[in-house]
């Protein structure tokens, strides 16, 4: 019984949300913003992984995830990327500098940073995609224990590019492909005409090298059929990692709302053991995959 009570007192405690500060925003791309948040107490929250979550509340409004693009630092300043596509976004669009939210997390699992070590790691997102593997993108830059790293970032046209100072950023360092499924020749200004998938065999010459790890982040039929290219190529579905999403309440695994079911992974919340799973994890079970 006490066990069972110090257990519930946990997830109650992690229901709470700290107070955190809107400091600052800067539009990015489309209907989107990159806010920077302050965290009233620095130590409320654990540092997140590549890959975790958190989940922001806005008075009056309710709650939704986020990924966060940087992580708190000593002082408990953090960033996240939102686009406009609810009641919560809506009305974190109307708040001002100064106001406060309420902030919940680092939730669930990152990515697979130690199996990434020596790699040849190809990262292909498309749209919102990039904003959970932008703090993955910078700490394995920063450490360089890759072997070899790559992304290829796909949008439906100009205007819906997102991270601008990012994508720039990391361009001075590793191969970057931006790629658009519409846009005129002026328009494109070095992106590449055409999706991620219908590019790829061109990319993959210009690389020179065929990747260990792919992680992919997006719409999930642009994440399946991708993860179906490689392994019709003869890569594993255990070298295929995603980040999927799903409706998220609770962040810890009791509302239901992000149930798995139909999958190997079936009775699994995405919020608790997602949202990064590796490929072969997320097929039907009757079905046998290669090794």
């Amino acid at each position: 019984m006490p066990g069972t009570m110090m257990s519930e007192s946990a997830e109650l405690l992690s229901l709470t949300p700290a107070v955190a500060e809107l400091l600052d925003f800067v539009d990015d791309g489309e209907a989107t913003r990159r806010y920077r948040f302050r965290l009233r107490d620095p130590n409320a929250m654990a540092t997140p992984l590549p890959g975790q979550f958190f989940m922001l509340s806005v008075p009056g409004a309710g709650e939704a995830p986020f990924t966060f693009t940087t992580v708190p630092d000593r002082e408990g300043i953090f960033c996240g990327l939102v686009r406009r596509v609810g009641s919560v976004t809506s009305a974190l669009f109307e708040c001002r500098e100064g106001d406060l939210v309420g902030v919940r997390g680092p939730f669930g699992r990152g990515w697979p940073m130690e199996q990434l070590v020596g790699q040849r790691v190809l990262i292909i997102a498309g749209g919102c995609g990039l904003a959970p593997l932008v703090c993955l993108i910078d700490q394995l830059i920063a450490q360089r224990q890759y072997r070899e790293l790559a992304l290829v970032y796909g949008a439906r046209q100009r205007s819906l590019q997102m991270l601008n100072d990012s994508r720039q950023r990391w361009a001075q360092q590793i191969p970057l492909f931006d790629t658009l499924d519409t846009a005129t020749e002026a328009e494109l200004g070095g992106a590449l005409l055409g999706t991620p998938l219908e590019l790829m065999d061109d990319i993959l010459l210009r690389l020179g090298w065929a990747p260990d790890k792919v992680l992919l982040c997006g719409p999930e039929v642009m994440m399946n059929t991708l993860a179906c290219f490689f392994v019709e190529r003869g890569h594993s579905p255990r070298s295929i990692w995603l980040s999927i999403e799903r409706r998220m309440h609770c962040a810890v695994g009791l509302c239901g709302h992000c149930y798995l079911t139909q999958h190997d992974l079936s009775h699994h919340y995405v919020c608790r053991d997602g949202p990064t799973y590796r490929w072969d994890s997320l097929q039907p079970v009757h079905v046998a995959l290669p090794e």
